[in-house]
């Protein structure tokens, strides 16, 4: 078992004030009290509903050793802290801050023994980590990845159960620390704007930074665009303080490239990203340019020769060569995204040998453009779109490649910026022949209401053929029954996401498998 010295996991916190003994032995650390074993030290992390500082009794109750807590929650911990004399009391500024620091700390720096790279942006950044993890890997580099659908260390794959895009930075550092013990050498991570804002990206030591563009989503959170930006922003400005990997062997090496990793960090943007000179401004290091647009100047490319509905035949073309390969994943976002993959691996010294072995080999992306087939005569797709823009690009994409009609369910997710029920009622107004509204974890908001607000928007964007059906299973089940041979069944939205989450419950959920229940149903009640 790990453990640590209390003062050395505090090494870079600054202003941290231990009362008792600061030599007390650590076994974890955690942010979460429910998880707070026997000499875990816990983190009373203040959060928009809920104070990890209400929750120090129960970590008490679990076996803390040690409690880190804010100056300013006094009132909530002192008392507790008096009446359990033999608990080391760490108090800082914030808590928030102060987390990644110590975890990070407590792993001994798992990421500067990785080379590590962070994909943010609105929309496909999960895509995005995906190809690029499975480009490093063809390259010979065993790589790791965490993102929003699941998490690779040491070979194995596993469900991202956190509920989370990016976890808190005590699960980031604890997975990157089991990463370097798997024997990993470099880390993909789909890095979230909440991420970068809450300080759960804070000592991820990213290597290569990628953007794959800004739309107009979580002003809920941000408040304005500016704002949104201005905390992706922050993983580009982090390549000014990376710090270079303990090891050659740690670093990764090169396996399969172009004569060894570059000395500097990098950041991956789109030739035609309107953000791009503002991405490029942020930091004092190289850019990588990639593009999916013919004729448009770049350092690498991914351009489709031909498209149909299950995927591009596409030329990737670097400064070492070109080759063809075959992108199994339908729109010209995803060439897009294939494109900034491609960049990021060619900044490692990736050659386009390794790419065209990835790209044409790739495993199903989980919940991306993903077809559901279980011998019915039409086709069902479950896709993550969650966004307008997402909803739009995915219908956009599929509607030519479809010769009956495109039935779409969609919900939008509760607690989010409003401008998504608008803007995906709009999308699905343009393009979709039939739409069944439905929730998407509408969290504390009234799923009826919400499904009402959804079709008012559609109606006042012109859309005719619709219906509602609040239960999504209910609502998948209804789409499927409806669809005739050549039709084509979006379900959009979660993707691949483990739960559908209410206001007072959370219940295990899959798209995929709900839509492969309604077939199975249906194929049942055909024959």
């Amino acid at each position: 078992m790990r453990s640590q010295l209390l003062r050395d996991t505090l090494r870079e916190v600054s202003g941290a004030q231990v009362s008792r003994d600061a030599d007390q032995r650590v076994t974890d650390i955690t942010q979460d009290s429910r998880s707070v074993q026997p000499g875990s030290a816990f983190v009373a992390v203040p959060g928009f509903t809920v104070d990890g500082h209400q929750y120090i009794e129960s970590a008490i109750v679990n076996g803390a050793a040690a409690l880190i807590v804010q100056y300013d929650r006094r009132q909530l911990w002192q008392p507790l802290a008096e009446a359990n004399p033999d608990i080391a009391i760490v108090s800082v500024d914030d808590t928030r801050a102060a987390l990644p620091q110590i975890a990070a700390a407590f792993y001994d720096y798992p990421a500067r023994r990785l080379t590590v790279v962070g994909v943010t942006g609105t929309d496909g950044k999960s895509t995005t980590t995906y190809l690029t993890h499975a480009i490093l890997n063809a390259a010979g580099h065993q790589t790791g990845l965490l993102n929003g659908v699941e998490f690779h260390i040491g070979g194995e794959w596993t469900r991202n159960e956190t509920g989370e895009t990016t976890p808190e930075a005590d699960i980031i550092q604890a997975r990157l620390a089991e990463m370097v013990a798997a024997g990993d050498t470099h880390a993909v991570l789909e890095v979230s704007s909440h991420a970068l804002e809450l300080h759960r990206a804070d000592q991820i030591n990213t290597k290569v930074a990628v953007f794959t563009g800004l739309s107009d989503d979580h002003l809920d959170f941000h408040q304005t665009r500016e704002q949104y930006l201005a905390a992706k922003l922050k993983l580009f400005r982090s390549l000014d303080n990376h710090q270079v990997p303990l090891s050659p062997r740690e670093a990764g090496g090169d396996a399969a490239g172009r004569g060894g990793l570059p000395t500097s960090p990098v950041a991956v943007v789109r030739a035609e990203d309107p953000t791009r000179q503002t991405i490029e401004s942020s930091h004092n290091q190289q850019t990588v340019i990639a593009t999916a647009t013919p004729d448009t100047v770049s350092d690498v490319s991914v351009i489709a020769s031909s498209q149909d509905a299950r995927g591009s035949d596409v030329r990737v073309v670097t400064p070492a060569g070109a080759l063809g390969a075959r992108l199994p994943i339908l729109g010209d976002y995803n060439l897009g995204n294939a494109a900034l993959a491609v960049g990021a691996a060619w900044s490692l010294g990736v050659g386009p040998v390794p790419m065209q072995a990835a790209l044409n080999t790739l495993r199903p992306i989980p919940g991306r453009m993903e077809t559901i087939d279980e011998g019915q005569p039409f086709t069902v797709i479950v896709d993550a779109a969650a966004t307008g823009p997402a909803l739009d690009l995915a219908l956009k994409t599929l509607k030519p490649h479809i010769r009956g009609r495109l039935i779409l369910v969609f919900g939008v997710a509760g607690e989010r910026d409003p401008i998504r029920k608008s803007s995906m009622a709009a999308a699905a107004a343009t393009y979709a022949d039939h739409t069944v509204i439905t929730n998407e974890n509408p969290r504390s908001e009234d799923p009826v209401e919400m499904v009402d607000e959804i079709a008012a928007h559609l109606v006042e964007a012109g859309g005719e053929s619709f219906e509602k059906q609040p239960d999504r299973r209910e609502a998948i089940s209804r789409a499927i029954a409806l669809a005739q041979p050549d039709d084509l069944v979006l379900i959009a939205g979660k993707g691949a996401e483990p739960t559908l989450i209410y206001a007072d419950r959370v219940e295990p959920w899959d798209d995929r498998e709900v839509a492969r229940a309604a077939l199975n149903s249906l194929n049942t009640l055909r024959t």
